[in-house]
């Protein structure tokens, strides 16, 4: 993806991390022990895919809402399975093998939490990527050189698709920081350190909540960690949804003027991106696909 959102996927990952040691927090949070009734706490179920697009690219494009960056979320991915696909359809047609790499992964958006998808999975669970048939195995490697070319093809199959929407997307979550400093926002922000005290979380924000479970990362038992995912994602979708309930219809309309005043863009992109990703998918052998709860 663009340069601006991968620094918000970048947060994004830094936070999911730190929300998953919260659980190794002794006496600061949720833990794997059973509750009032005796019964542990519920693990994290595993999430699904979704192939469905939605009713208007614009969604997918400029997320105004946590549902819907599980759109965005596997626009972005599938640019780099576009260019992984390209790269190894190159090293295919020349008889040589790339070296590997590690699995692809679904994003989140911070600036956008997914509360449903949080509550019902955790902080570092997501949907599997699908992977593409695998092309036949070469015995021999290819040079530095031959590598480099086909990942540069690979990186221009990608461009090809993202240029068309990158720049504008840049701008919209160029925008989309902007609700930081709303007042109505900050108020709504600051009632998260009490609400998450109530579910023994005892932060002065968010950034604070985000320090105390990276701080506690390596403490907690592997067994215990789906329990914990579980309680960790109900307890901050909890205290996040009356944040939420203040700055999505901020963001929706946000959006309505952006889609205004960046009318001409937006119509060529309704009118282009889907048959331009159908091509992709046709081409590559690569399918479009999206993390669902």
């Amino acid at each position: 993806m663009i340069q601006l959102p991968a620094r918000i996927a970048a947060a994004a990952t830094a936070a999911l991390l730190a929300l998953c040691s919260a659980a190794c927090s002794a006496g600061s949070g949720p833990s794997g022990t059973p509750d009032a009734s005796g019964r542990p706490p519920s693990p994290v179920t595993p999430a699904r895919l979704s192939h469905a697009l939605p009713d208007d690219p614009v969604r997918m494009l400029f997320p105004a809402t946590g549902a819907e960056t599980r759109w965005t979320q596997g626009l972005g991915t599938f640019g780099q399975q576009t260019a992984r696909a390209a790269a190894a359809l190159c090293a295919s047609d020349r008889g040589i093998a790339l070296p590997e790499q590690v699995p692809l992964a679904y994003i989140r958006f911070s600036e956008l939490p997914d509360l449903d998808f949080l509550a019902r999975h955790g902080f570092s669970q997501s949907a599997e990527v699908p992977t593409t048939a695998a092309r036949p195995v070469v015995a021999r490697s290819g040079s530095a050189a031959a590598v480099r070319r086909c990942q540069a093809e690979g990186t221009a199959a990608a461009e090809e698709l993202s240029e068309t929407y990158a720049p504008l997307q840049a701008r919209w979550f160029d925008a989309l920081a902007s609700l930081r400093t709303d007042p109505a926002v900050r108020r709504a922000v600051g009632t998260l350190p009490d609400c998450l005290a109530g579910h023994g979380l005892r932060v002065r924000d968010e950034n604070g909540f985000f320090a105390l479970v990276d701080a506690n990362l390596n403490s907690a038992a592997p067994a215990e960690l789906p329990y914990v995912e579980r309680e960790l994602g109900s307890a901050y979708a909890a205290c996040m949804r009356p944040v939420e309930a203040v700055r999505e219809p901020a963001r929706l309309r946000l959006r309505a003027r952006f889609v205004t005043e960046h009318a001409d863009e937006i119509s060529e992109l309704r009118a282009t991106l889907v048959p331009a990703l159908r091509e992709s998918e046709k081409r590559l052998g690569v399918r479009l696909a999206f993390p669902a709860p």
